[in-house]
C-alpha cells in the first residue's frame, strides 16, 4: 500500500467537517447530520487501522521547504499507539455526543470542529519530522479553540482565551526547539534514539530542550503552565473528555516524548542538569494538582486537576531517561486516557440530567443513576491505583522505574506518586460515597423522581471504557508485550 495512504485519516475527517459548512443540514435535522458525522468518523478509524497494518515504517513527503524543513508523515511504534488509541475512542463517544448535545444551539458548527479535531490529532501522531509535528500541534489549538468557547458566555469565552494564550504561547517556545533540532540534527527527523549530531549537550540545545520541555508541556498542562486546562472544564463534556482527557493533553506528552527519544536521545540528556529541571518540574506538578483537585468543589474541574497530576506521571516517566520509565509513561497515558474518559463522562452525564455541577450536589445521586456511578467508582478505583484495575498497572511501573533509576530524583518522585495516589483516592472515592451513602438529610435526590440514568447513548460509551479498564487490569499482559517492544525500538 502507498505511504500516501497515511494522508487518509488524516484528511477524511477534515474535509468531512468543513462539509457540514457547506451542506447546510437544518439544526433540527440530527438523524442526517449524526449518520454522516458516524460514517466519517468509522471510516477515519478503518483507514487508521489500515495504515497501521500496511504502511508503517513508510515515509510520505507532502512538501519541502528549505535546509530540512518539510511536511512529512511516518507511521512508527509511538505514533502507531497514539493513533490507535485515538481511533478506537472517537467513534464510542461521538455517540455519546450526539446526544448531549441534542438540545444545544450550534450543533453544526461545534460538531464540525469536533470532526476536524480526529484528523488534526492523526496527523499528530503520523508525523515524521518536527515541522509537521509543530504545525499540527498549532492546527490541534485552532481548531479545538471553538470546542472550549463553545457556549459563547463569559466563562466559555474567557476559557477560550486563557486557553489560546497558553497554548500557542507554549508553541511560540516550541518553535526554537523545532528550528534547533532541525538544524543541528536529521532535519528534525524523528530516529528512535535521538536524530542528534554531537554527543554531549551545549548550553544552546539544553535551552533548546527545555524550550520545547514547557512548550509542548503547556499542552500537557506541566506547572505553571497547567492553568487553561481546569478553566477549559466549562466547555462541553465531550470536549472536556476526549480533548482534555486524551487527544490534546496526550499530544504534549506525545510531543515531549518524541523530543525525548526521537531527537535528543535520552543518553544525550541523562544526568545533565535540564534533565533534573524538567524532571522536578514534573514532579511538583503531579503532587500540587492532586492536592488542588482534592481542594476543588466543582465535579468537571475536580477531574481536570486530576489531569493535570496524572499527565506529569507520564513526564516523570519519560524524563527518568530509561527505558523502564519510557514504557510506564505510555502505558500511562493508554490507561489513563481509558480510566479519565470513563470519568469525565459519568461526571458528563451526572450534569446532564440532574443540571448540577458540584460535588456537594452529587448527595444521593447514586440511587437515581447506579449505573453511571458504578463504572465512575470503578475509575476512581483504577485512577487510585487499586489492583485488578488497569491503573495499577501503570503506576506500579512508574513506582519501579523510579526506584531502579537509582538517582534521589527518582526516589523523590516515587514518594510524590505515593502521596498523589492517597490524595487522589481522597478526591474521587468521596464522590462514590457521597452518591450512594449520603449523610441523613443531605440526600439532594429523594424527592426528584425526574432524574433518571442516563440515555443507552451516554451508557453505551461508559460501559466500554468501564469494562476496558477492567479487562486490562486482569489481563494487560499483550498491552504491556506491545508497549515493551515499542519501548525498546521495536515495532
Amino acid at each position: 500500500m502507498s505511504p500516501y495512504f497515511l494522508l487518509v485519516p488524516i484528511l477524511l475527517p477534515i474535509l468531512g467537517g468543513l462539509s457540514l459548512f457547506f451542506l447546510k443540514i437544518p439544526e433540527e435535522d440530527d438523524h442526517r447530520r449524526n449518520v454522516l458525522l458516524e460514517t466519517i468518523v468509522l471510516l477515519t478509524s478503518a483507514a487508521v487501522w489500515l495504515c497501521l497494518l500496511f504502511v508503517r515504517h513508510k515515509n510520505a513527503e507532502v512538501y519541502s521547504f528549505i535546509r530540512g524543513f518539510s511536511i512529512e508523515f511516518r507511521a512508527d511504534g509511538l505514533g502507531s499507539l497514539f493513533a490507535g488509541m485515538v481511533s478506537l475512542m472517537w467513534p464510542l463517544v461521538m455517540l455519546y455526543t450526539f446526544d448531549y448535545m441534542r438540545h444545544d444551539k450550534g450543533k453544526n458548527k461545534f460538531l464540525a470542529f469536533y470532526v476536524m479535531t480526529y484528523g488534526v490529532t492523526v496527523g499528530v501522531a503520523f508525523a515524521a519530522n518536527m515541522t509537521t509535528l509543530y504545525a499540527f500541534f498549532e492546527m490541534l489549538t485552532l481548531v479545538t479553540i471553538p470546542l472550549v468557547s463553545h457556549y459563547k458566555n463569559h466563562d466559555s469565552m474567557f476559557a477560550g482565551r486563557k486557553y489560546a494564550a497558553y497554548t500557542i504561547g507554549g508553541s511560540g517556545l516550541g518553535f526554537f526547539t523545532v528550528v534547533i533540532s532541525t538544524l543541528y540534527g536529521e532535519n528534525g527527523n524523528f530516529l528512535f534514539g535521538g536524530s542528534m549530531r554531537g554527543g554531549s549537550v551545549s548550553l544552546l540545545l539544553a535551552l533548546a530542550f527545555a524550550a520545547g520541555f514547557f512548550g509542548f508541556g503547556a499542552k500537557a498542562a506541566v506547572f505553571p503552565l497547567h492553568g487553561w486546562l481546569p478553566t477549559a472544564s466549562v466547555a462541553p463534556t465531550p470536549v472536556t473528555a476526549l480533548l482534555h482527557a486524551v487527544a490534546v493533553v496526550n499530544a504534549g506528552v506525545f510531543a515531549v516524548m518524541r523530543l525525548v527519544w526521537y531527537v535528543f536521545g535520552p543518553e544525550r540528556l541523562i544526568g545533565t542538569p535540564v534533565q533534573v529541571v524538567c524532571l522536578m518540574a514534573a514532579v511538583f506538578t503531579l503532587v500540587f494538582a492532586a492536592a488542588m483537585a482534592l481542594k476543588e468543589r466543582h465535579f468537571k474541574r475536580r477531574l481536570a486537576y486530576s489531569t493535570v497530576s496524572n499527565l506529569s506521571y507520564m513526564l516523570f516517566g519519560v524524563m527518568l531517561l530509561s527505558p523502564a520509565g519510557y514504557e510506564a509513561g505510555m502505558l500511562h497515558m493508554l490507561f489513563h486516557g481509558i480510566i479519565k474518559m470513563s470519568l469525565f463522562l459519568c461526571a458528563g452525564a451526572f450534569m446532564h440530567n440532574t443540571g448540577n455541577s458540584y460535588i456537594y450536589q452529587v448527595n444521593g445521586v447514586g440511587k437515581r443513576m447506579p449505573v453511571t456511578f458504578v463504572f465512575y467508582t470503578l475509575g476512581g478505583l483504577s485512577l487510585t491505583g487499586v489492583p485488578l484495575f488497569c491503573g495499577f498497572i501503570s503506576k506500579w511501573n512508574l513506582v519501579m522505574a523510579g526506584l531502579s533509576a537509582g538517582t534521589p530524583w527518582g526516589i523523590a518522585g516515587v514518594a510524590a506518586l505515593i502521596v498523589s495516589a492517597f490524595l487522589c483516592a481522597m478526591y474521587t472515592l468521596s464522590v462514590s460515597v457521597r452518591a450512594f451513602f449520603p449523610i441523613e438529610g443531605t440526600d439532594w435526590y429523594r424527592d426528584r423522581a425526574d432524574v433518571k440514568e442516563a440515555s443507552l447513548l451516554m451508557l453505551a460509551p461508559i460501559a466500554v471504557f468501564g469494562i476496558a479498564n477492567v479487562l486490562l487490569g486482569i489481563w494487560p499482559q499483550p498491552v504491556v508485550s506491545l508497549i515493551h517492544t515499542i519501548a525498546s525500538g521495536g515495532f
